[in-house]
């Protein structure tokens, strides 16, 4: 299984290296290293599923625009496509072709996601993210997408369960070894909810169509319940999500950006635990304008840092 990290891992060890390092995958995975690494000045190449790199005696200091998270930005870019009325811009958001499988992905079910201003920022190709809402159809997601969206499942879920028609996705293994089994607390929440869904070793498929509300359990796992946040923008009543601390882990501040847009997040503490409470549905996922510090109107507004590579 191709592993961002064991790559990355392996080519930074190989700076201190003498000679040349190649590293092989048993396919194409997350390259952000590689291009890090290219901006500093190091001499690295890929030929297919083989990355090269070739000792360098120091690594070039620079400044490094960091673009917003495209595993973030997938939980509004459901939420906005799938609550009607609904109308969102993303600001720098980083579209590496390495992991954008859930723009490929949303686009073959029919998603209203423009790409606005597509630039090079720290080695990394950004855009702004324009998002309004569309009625989802639902579609067969091939095993070769995967690897691109393998974070983005969870919420792809939902948007397949708001989808008219069936979704079915094939060679999802990986997601059984998770922060958790993502197949099976996935498929359990759905069903909770009043979802048609069926599960196999490596396969999912869901039937769309509307759901009720209920409690749902995230079993610890940040985007199981930034998942079923979103789905709760559009249950007939309130979802309720079982131990979602972890969202911290990746988005601390996502019940606050949340509430900005229009949805209606809260976290209600029970004795010594915490449930995170998605009240929909909610009339719109909107942009609520405001003006940037460099004096232009966005969305969500990501303030832009300056990109010097």
């Amino acid at each position: 299984m191709a592993s961002a990290q064991l790559k990355s891992a392996l080519l930074i060890a190989g700076l201190y290296a003498d000679g040349e390092v190649r590293v092989t995958e048993p396919g194409i995975s997350r390259d952000h290293t590689e291009r890090m690494l290219s901006a500093m000045g190091v001499e690295i190449t890929r030929d297919d599923v083989t990355v090269t790199l070739r000792h360098s005696k120091a690594l070039e200091p620079i400044d490094i625009g960091v673009p917003s998270d495209l595993s973030s930005a997938a939980f509004f870019l459901v939420a906005a496509s799938i609550v009607p009325g609904s109308e969102l811009n993303l600001r720098q958001v980083g579209v590496n072709p390495s992991r954008d499988g859930v723009l490929t992905i949303l686009d073959r079910m029919g998603a209203q996601i423009e790409r606005l201003n597509p630039r090079m920022c720290g080695g990394e190709p950004v855009a702004d993210l324009l998002v309004r809402a569309t009625t989802l159809k639902g579609i067969d997601v091939p095993p070769d997408l995967v690897p691109l969206a393998i974070d983005e499942f969870p919420v792809l879920f939902i948007a397949a369960a708001a989808a008219r028609g069936k979704s079915r996705f094939v060679g999802l293994e990986e997601l059984r070894h998770k922060e958790s089994d993502r197949i099976a607390a996935m498929v359990a929440g759905l069903r909770t909810i009043g979802v048609a869904v069926d599960e196999g070793p490596d396969w999912v498929e869901i039937e769309g169509g509307e759901w009720r509300g209920g409690h749902v359990d995230s079993h610890h796992d940040h985007r199981i319940a930034m998942a079923f946040a979103v789905a709760g923008a559009t249950a007939s009543q309130p979802i309720s999500i079982a131990r979602p601390e972890n969202i911290v882990t990746s988005f601390p501040n996502f019940s606050d950006l949340g509430n900005r847009v229009g949805m209606a997040l809260e976290f209600v503490a029970r004795g010594r635990c915490q449930s995170l409470r998605s009240t929909g549905p909610v009339d719109r996922v909107k942009a609520r304008w405001r003006r940037c510090s460099q004096g232009r109107l966005a969305g969500v507004c990501w303030t832009p840092v300056r990109c010097t590579v």
